[in-house]
């Protein structure tokens, strides 16, 4: 046996610290808890001592102490199909996965896609498995957004569905976007402009159908919006063959999406009509969609990465004890102007 198996069989313990750093365990206990009232000299002294004597801390015994798991669920309500081509999904994943990296809590990926699903995901919930939830895409009347209630967890949700009652959550302004890009789109000189209304079962989506009709005001023409299920390219793609059964002569479209766009324009290219000159097209998210199509879509920018951080902290936040922020529930969104329109 080498010196390897030695090392192996003695895990250093909080006592090998405590010896180390000339202080008693207790204080060495505190430290590792995050709790005050310990010196700056002692704290110093017994980092020293974890780096010296390559200490670990049992997070799995620390846990049962502390009644907490360190895990923070996010939990996103969308068809698997939607995973691969919604960039905004992945950006806020990993903005919530670095807030709680920094706080040292590990990120538990839920899906929801069917009812099963759904089922699966509330009975789990009740197994006091995870400390909190972060909640993407819920809809009113949303199965987890009860279970969630029940249970009384904390919680943040990604968006503001209207049925969560005083629960925190972090959104942008939909309404006020869509409305802003909107109006830009008609500044160019468009006047039949119609819109490729996504996910309206969910907050995002209705207010940004809202925005649009804000936007066009007394030109407003409801035969001239498409309503689809998805942010997806398929449905961009639907959306706009039947704008353009409806209305040949459109000359403006606003999808609700980045994805949206991109299957829009390609119908509307097909179709041989030349994106901007025939019809100007406007997207929503500043996606890594945007960059793809051609021309480059002119789209509203909204940081993805940003929400997930936000709603991370939130969480964090309401473990800590303290009451969410009404300040930084909503995230500015701003106008990317390209070639598309």
């Amino acid at each position: 046996m080498g010196p390897m198996s030695n090392e192996r069989r003695h895990r250093a313990t909080v006592k090998d610290v405590a010896t180390e750093a000339g202080v008693s365990r207790g204080t060495v206990s505190r430290v590792l808890n995050g709790q005050p009232y310990v010196s700056s000299e002692a704290r110093a002294a017994i980092e020293a001592a974890i780096a010296k004597v390559g200490f670990v801390p049992n997070r799995a015994a620390r846990s049962l102490v502390m009644q907490r798991t360190q895990a923070i669920g996010l939990i996103v309500h969308e068809p698997h199909s939607l995973f691969i081509e919604d960039p905004n999904i992945g950006a806020i994943l990993l903005g919530a996965n670095a807030a709680l990296s920094e706080a040292d809590y590990q990120l538990s990926f839920l899906i929801a896609d069917s009812a099963r699903d759904i089922e699966r995901l509330a009975r789990y919930l009740t197994g006091g498995l995870i400390d909190g939830v972060i909640v993407v895409s819920a809809r009113e009347g949303d199965p987890i957004t009860k279970a969630i209630a029940q249970l009384d967890l904390p919680a943040t949700f990604v968006g503001h569905p209207h049925d969560i009652g005083d629960a925190a959550y972090v959104a942008i302004d939909n309404r006020g976007a869509a409305r802003e890009i909107t109006r830009r789109l008609a500044a160019t000189g468009r006047q039949r402009i119609g819109m490729i209304a996504a996910a309206l079962d969910r907050d995002s989506g209705a207010d940004r159908l809202a925005g649009f009709v804000d936007a066009r005001g007394n030109d407003f023409d409801p035969r001239l919006v498409q309503r689809v299920p998805l942010y997806s390219y398929a449905d961009g793609q639907a959306g706009m063959r039947a704008l353009l059964e409806t209305c040949p002569d459109i000359d403006g479209v606003f999808a609700a999406s980045d994805a949206v766009a991109a299957g829009a324009m390609d119908v509307l290219q097909a179709a041989g009509k030349s994106i901007p000159q025939d019809v100007g097209v406007v997207g929503f998210d500043d996606s890594s969609w945007a960059l793809r199509c051609d021309p480059p879509l002119s789209t509203m920018r909204q940081s993805a990465n940003e929400l997930g951080r936000a709603a991370a902290e939130s969480v964090l936040a309401q473990l800590r004890g303290e009451k969410p922020s009404t300040e930084s529930r909503i995230l500015e969104c701003t106008v990317v102007w390209r070639e598309s329109a």
